[in-house]
């Protein structure tokens, strides 16, 4: 894990409840790690644009992939500035005061400009990053990128320029003469799990599902 802090700016501070930002990566990039889905905003012809897409990391570097006529893509190709963000729900916060509900969550805001991989080893490295970073052990076993599916997919890697967490955990707090109120008060717990796998209707006879697939489900039941 990287022992790097990144500098507080007007750009990335957390002005909001500013106890509970964090500046490091030892506790973003578990938060990156983490997620399968971030979001990616940027300006495209004076309008505010968000995509949802899949995002992998490589050390410092964040990965991007998408059709090589994606304006995402382009955008991020033409070094444009760009901002990801990346969210975790852990729990409702139930308050005695409606005005004090809240959520315990992990998230995380990063900053950078991006390049195109281009280079076909780098390029299919990064897929299989991609790849086993949705399923732990897929990249060995699925087929490869053929020539034109790999031409048709750009990838590009993003320097994480700057970057915050904010971190909600705990119980609710309500004002001191709430206390007393007959309103249950706590935390509902929420979490991300796998359901059980569905084949699918064309699968070859015989094909078993393989192991890393049974420990990857069974790792969030």
């Amino acid at each position: 894990m990287s022992d790097k802090t990144f500098e507080k700016t007007n750009l990335n501070r957390v002005k909001r409840m500013p106890d509970r930002g964090k500046y490091d990566a030892e506790t973003i990039y578990p938060i990156i790690d983490e997620s399968l889905i971030c979001h990616v905003g940027f300006v495209d012809h004076g309008r505010a644009i968000v995509i949802p897409t899949i995002l992998a990391r490589d050390g410092d570097k964040l990965l991007l992939h998408g059709s090589s006529k994606s304006r995402m893509m382009m955008h991020i190709a033409a070094g444009n500035e760009i901002s990801i963000t990346v969210t975790h729900l852990d729990g409702l916060v139930l308050a005695r005061s409606s005005m004090h509900h809240s959520m315990n969550y992990r998230s995380a805001v990063i900053f950078g400009t991006g390049t195109i991989i281009d280079e076909s080893e780098a390029k299919m490295r990064a897929l299989g990053i991609f790849t086993d970073k949705l399923i732990p052990g897929r990249w060995d076993d699925a087929r490869k990128p053929n020539p034109i599916e790999e031409k048709a997919t750009m990838i590009c890697e993003i320097d994480i320029e700057s970057a915050s967490a904010k971190i909600r955990t705990g119980p609710p707090g309500d004002d001191d003469e709430d206390y007393a109120l007959d309103v249950w008060a706590g935390i509902l717990p929420m979490r991300q799990i796998f359901g059980d796998l569905i084949e699918d209707p064309l699968l070859k006879d015989g094909v078993q599902v393989p192991k890393y697939l049974e420990d990857y489900k069974n790792s969030r039941q």
